[in-house]
């Protein structure tokens, strides 16, 4: 039901993108959220309404949501950084934790990603903050419910965009490291 009203207002029509889930769960240790594989296969990776960006599938990395984790991953356990996680208090979900995997931000670098545990493999609340780095905001709801308020609902605040007036488009990935907006 949320998948499809996030389809509606872009006109966007469902690319049908075959995944191999087993393998990208596999590699991640949990299962993702039903609803965002149903998002992925239809949008793929992308920008809905010139700045909420969302990870899917991305011949480059820009948008490529497994690329994206592995890197943040690796930023997030470099010992150079004394510890310190970009998305502190909490940190990247590593396979068999309990930390984050993000999945989309926007223009004005506010974070979505979901709080995976991986002894509650089917529970993905939602942690969301804002471009001012202040504290996490827990939603419990789907990621296609989460993504449908930001779009659509100007008194999802701090994180609803429709006030803007940006409309709904979706402009899928880059297709290459040059095209594209950096997350």
């Amino acid at each position: 039901m949320w998948v499809q009203r996030v389809i509606e207002p872009t006109g966007w029509e469902p690319l049908g993108v075959s995944v191999d889930w087993a393998a990208i769960e596999a590699e991640l240790g949990v299962p993702l959220p039903e609803d965002y594989k149903q998002l992925y296969e239809t949008f793929g990776g992308g920008v809905l309404s010139d700045s909420v960006y969302f990870l899917g599938r991305d011949e480059a990395v820009v948008f490529a949501f497994l690329a994206q984790w592995r890197v943040a991953l690796s930023v997030d356990r470099d010992s150079s950084f004394a510890g310190t996680s970009a998305v502190d208090p909490c940190a990247i979900y590593a396979p068999g934790g309990k930390e984050l995997v993000g999945w989309g931000s926007t223009e004005w670098a506010d974070e979505y990603f979901w709080l995976v545990d991986a002894e509650r493999p089917d529970d993905h609340p939602i942690l969301a903050r804002s471009h001012d780095g202040g504290a996490w905001d827990r939603y419990d709801m789907s990621t296609s419910e989460f993504l449908y308020r930001v779009l659509t609902d100007a008194d999802f605040l701090p994180f609803g965009i429709a006030w803007y007036n940006l409309g709904t488009l979706f402009e899928a990935g880059s297709g290459g490291p040059s095209g594209g907006r950096p997350l």
